[in-house]
C-alpha cells in the first residue's frame, strides 16, 4: 500500500512538472514572438527582427511548440489527453532547430550572433525546455514507433515549401533571396541532399526523444507494478 502511495505521488509530481514546463514553453513562445516583433533590428538575414522571420523553420518550430503546449494545457484543464504524437512532433521539431543552429548555422555564419534577441529563446531556451518536457511526459504505454515517422512531417512539408517557392519565384540575390538559409549555394543537387538530411535528422530526433521518454515511463510502470 505504501509503495502504491509513493507511485501515485510520483505520478502527481510528474504531472505538476509537465504543467509547469508547458506553461513555460507557452510563455517562452510568447516572449520570443514579442521580442521578434518589437525589437527594431535590421541585422543580417538570420538575425533581423519582424514577422517576416516566421519564414524560418527555426522560428516556426518554436511557434508550433507554443501552440501545442497551449492545446495540451487546455486539454488537461478539461480532463482530456492530447495524443502523445503531437507532443513528439513539436518537441522533435524544436530539438531539430536546436541541433541545426548549434551544429550547422552557427559554424556556417560565425559573424552572426544566432543567440541574440528572440533567437535566444527560439534557438536555445525553448527547444531545450520542449525536449525536457517531452522526455518527462507520462504516456499510456510505449509510444508506437510509427509515430516517429509522423514527427518528421513538419521538416518534410517545410522543405517542400522552401524548394517549391524557389522554383516558382526564383532564387534571387542576397539579401533579397528566397534561399534564406543558403542551402542552394552549392547547387540544387547538394541543396536537395541537405533537405533530405534535415528530414532524416527530424526523424532521428524523434526516435531519440521517444526512446528517452520510453525509458522513463518504463521505470515508472515497473514501480507501479511492483506496488
Amino acid at each position: 500500500m505504501k509503495q502504491r502511495d509513493i507511485s501515485a505521488g510520483t505520478r502527481d509530481k510528474r504531472q505538476i512538472i509537465s504543467v509547469i514546463l508547458n506553461i513555460l514553453i507557452l510563455l517562452f513562445a510568447v516572449i520570443g514572438t514579442a521580442i521578434m516583433i518589437a525589437v527594431n533590428s535590421e541585422g543580417e538575414e538570420l538575425t533581423a527582427s519582424g514577422l517576416k522571420n516566421l519564414k524560418y523553420f527555426t522560428n516556426l518550430s518554436n511557434e508550433l511548440c507554443g501552440i501545442v503546449s497551449a492545446v495540451w494545457l487546455a486539454a488537461e484543464a478539461t480532463g482530456r489527453k492530447l495524443p502523445a504524437v503531437i507532443k513528439l512532433m513539436a518537441a522533435s521539431a524544436a530539438g531539430l532547430t536546436f541541433f541545426i543552429v548549434a551544429a550547422f548555422l552557427a559554424p556556417m555564419y560565425p559573424d552572426l550572433n544566432l543567440y541574440q534577441n528572440s533567437n535566444l529563446w527560439f534557438h536555445l531556451i525553448l527547444p531545450l525546455t520542449a525536449m525536457a518536457e517531452f522526455i518527462l511526459l507520462e504516456t499510456d504505454g510505449r509510444i508506437p514507433f510509427r509515430h516517429t515517422l509522423f514527427s518528421a512531417l513538419p521538416a518534410l512539408f517545410y522543405g517542400l515549401f522552401y524548394l517549391v517557392n524557389i522554383l516558382v519565384n526564383g532564387k534571387g540575390e542576397w539579401p533579397d533571396t528566397n534561399d534564406w538559409y543558403g542551402f542552394l549555394n552549392w547547387g540544387w543537387g547538394v541543396g536537395i541532399v541537405i533537405f533530405a538530411a534535415i528530414v532524416l535528422m527530424d526523424f532521428v530526433m524523434s526516435v531519440i526523444l521517444r526512446a528517452l521518454n520510453g525509458l522513463l515511463n518504463k521505470g515508472s510502470r515497473r514501480s507501479r507494478d511492483n506496488g
